[in-house]
């Protein structure tokens, strides 16, 4: 009897091991073709450096829906194809200007208009500037002193947190709101520290949202770079009544037709199940969008690419999405999610990549604690590949939106200690990104949906 039970106990751990190395067979199969058979780093030189910024509805966006389409269809996926979704366009238009005028002395400053931002008179505006650090600061001076001036917001990125999301957190939401809530007490415009955590002469540009507010209060709003911030706070300081002049030309035109890039490897035993990896393929216009978010949507094609070369068919659906309209709009997660419930799909796991082409750390995981746990169990597979995050938390904007009866999501999270020099700047460019630190995290996005085909999730997952 006790020799029974030991050979079965043997059987189970031969199987178990065998399991182990199976899987850290297939991951090492994975890293070593992302590293000596890749695409991503020459599609993203072509899509930087041949293309360049593809701001939704612009001429670059129309361009990179047509090259990305066209490399899928070479890898020889058993779909390729459009989806089409409406999107703002939004153009920056001439340079802007900024200065402060001290006596016969014109201090400039780098600054760029918010996407999204109204222009100025054609003339430009100049008013006396306030300084302020909080929304809630701006609020508490109230109408009568805001009125017919203009708003500095001038809060940094928290240095304290060494999580930089969480800095930019922090303070994200004066440029995400700080138009709407000064228009509505009557300033003229707002300046807005760049969220950077370096000081540098490089203006970062983002979404400003207005809300609801009326076109008549609906004012200019621009960003002004990290050392362009400290100077004017320096001059306020020194001449606190001095002038601030802005000039900037902007328009938002009526939306336009664009896609959303697709393909697919059918699953070959559940192809009613659908894994999602993906990014955005929009990007701002003052760099190529390398980083942001170049990187991500051509991480995400590598990871079937990678998967063609090792040989490997999935299980379960395997779809990349490139996103259009993540920067101001969201468009492209939202049509998707509607074209999802019409078609009543199934997805039971979205992967996002919009963190930069850095050195992968691990995985940021939207779930329940069952799969929490399942996920974080395969720690030990990604240690020899240095990494080793797993935390819950935020998976990703585009992927945000889907929703299923039982799905889990994960963002993936490369080192992100530079990730803000770049971060809708005019330095995002092809030339900031590393060849090997891009294919490692294609790589490692590869190794979890291989994982999460292979063993599944544990169906226990509420509605997000």
């Amino acid at each position: 009897m006790r020799k029974s039970i030991l050979c079965v106990a043997l059987f189970l751990n031969g199987i178990v091991l065998f399991a182990q190395t199976k899987e850290e067979q297939t991951l090492k199969e994975i890293y070593k073709s992302s590293l000596t058979n890749a695409k991503c780093y020459p599609w993203l030189d072509h899509l930087s450096n041949k293309i360049g910024s593809r701001l939704s509805g612009s001429t670059g966006a129309e361009k990179a829906v047509l090259y990305t389409k066209a490399q899928l269809e070479t890898l020889g996926l058993d779909k390729v194809y459009l989806q089409e979704v409406m999107v703002p366009k939004w153009v920056r238009g001439e340079k802007e200007i900024a200065y402060l005028q001290i006596g016969k002395q014109k201090i400039t400053f780098p600054i760029c208009a918010l996407g999204g931002s109204v222009a100025t008179p054609k003339k430009g505006v100049q008013a006396a500037i306030i300084e302020v650090n909080s929304l809630e600061e701006l609020i508490a001076l109230g109408e009568e002193k805001v009125k017919g001036k203009i708003i500095f917001f001038n809060r940094p990125m928290n240095p304290e947190f060494i999580e930089t999301f969480k800095a930019y957190g922090s303070c994200v939401d004066q440029r995400s709101s700080g138009a709407r809530e000064a228009g509505k007490l009557g300033a003229l415009a707002v300046i807005v520290r760049s969220m950077n955590l370096r000081l540098d002469d490089l203006p970062h540009t983002g979404a400003t949202n207005y809300g609801e507010i009326s076109k008549e209060q609906r004012i200019p709003a621009a960003a002004i770079s990290t050392n362009g911030a400290e100077l004017l706070s320096k001059s306020l300081k020194d001449k606190p009544n001095a002038p601030f002049y802005l000039k900037q030309s902007c328009q938002t035109f009526d939306d336009v037709l664009s896609y959303n890039v697709v393909g697919e490897m059918t699953g070959s035993e559940h192809p009613e199940r659908i894994m999602v990896v993906g990014g955005h393929l929009d990007s701002w216009d003052l760099g190529d969008g390398s980083h942001d978010d170049g990187a991500g949507c051509v991480q995400s094609m590598e990871v079937l690419n990678i998967f063609k070369n090792i040989g490997y068919k999935p299980k379960n659906t395997l779809r990349v999405v490139l996103f259009m309209n993540e920067e101001n709009g969201v468009r492209g997660g939202n049509e998707y999610e509607v074209q999802s419930n019409k078609n009543n799909e199934n997805h039971i796991f979205a992967l996002e990549s919009d963190s930069g082409g850095f050195s992968p750390r691990g995985f940021s995981i939207d779930a329940d604690e069952a799969n929490f746990n399942k996920i974080s169990s395969w720690a030990t597979l990604f240690e020899p590949y240095l990494v080793h995050k797993f935390v819950k938390g935020h998976s990703g904007v585009d992927i945000g939106p889907l929703k299923s009866n039982h799905i889990v999501k994960a963002g993936l999270q490369p080192d992100s200690q530079r990730y803000f020099d770049y971060h809708h700047a005019a330095n995002d460019t092809f030339d900031a990104i590393n060849k090997r630190e891009l294919e490692l995290g294609a790589a490692t996005m590869a190794s979890l949906l291989y994982l999460i085909d292979q063993n599944g999730i544990v169906n226990t997952v509420k509605v997000q």
